[in-house]
């Protein structure tokens, strides 16, 4: 019995110690903006993550864009239901699949400057309040996009609009430019046993 409540004690002082610290950061974070989301890194879940936030947005009535920079022909569920039953969201699809299908450099560069055009509009209008940029970082990476500009365009965004950037890569630059960065690590995927891609899992 003795033992018991002596664990009981130092799990309450342990867990007030954490409730101290956790308030104090609260406490602190008193800037009201719009953020800015890198996720980035070779796992699974960048862009369904992405798709997580703008439906939180939409539980709270906010207006939500989204351009994709590179997809294939095959919508996922997230992308068909949201187009499907939530006209509040705005899509921009580059529409000329993966990059490494084409193979054609010149026309890639000009559907990224295309797209990168169709998500200045967004990024200059404050009535959206989350615009996400699906696989921006590889029209970085393959330098497709000038850097400077986007993030130049990027930082310039009306102060209470949210951006969330994903892919892999895509350099230092926007490390810095972003508040929050995630790493999403790939320590195993079904894939690589040989199981096919599950729908309403992994599209």
């Amino acid at each position: 019995m003795v033992d018991k409540e002596q664990k009981q004690r130092l799990h309450k002082k342990k867990m007030e110690k954490l409730k101290s610290s956790v308030d104090a950061s609260i406490a602190a974070a008193d800037a009201e903006r719009g953020v800015s989301i890198l996720l980035t890194g070779n796992g699974k879940g960048k862009s369904s993550s992405a798709f997580g936030m703008v439906i939180r947005s939409l539980g709270y009535n906010l207006r939500a864009g989204v351009v994709q920079f590179i997809k294939g022909e095959q919508l996922s569920g997230e992308e068909l239901y949201l187009r499907d039953r939530c006209p509040e969201v705005t899509f921009y699809q580059m529409g000329t699949g993966f990059t490494w299908d084409t193979q054609d450099r010149s026309g890639d560069i000009a559907a990224a400057i295309r797209t990168w055009e169709e998500a200045t509009k967004m990024l200059v209008d404050p009535s959206y309040n989350l615009v996400v940029l699906d696989e921006l970082t590889y029209m970085l990476s393959f330098k497709y996009l000038d850097e400077a500009e986007v993030i130049r365009t990027l930082k310039d965004r009306p102060k209470e609009q949210s951006v969330i950037v994903t892919g892999r890569g895509g350099g230092s630059a926007l490390v810095d430019w972003a508040d929050t960065v995630s790493e999403v690590k790939d320590i195993k995927h079904a894939y690589n046993s040989g199981v096919k891609a599950r729908r309403g899992v992994d599209y």
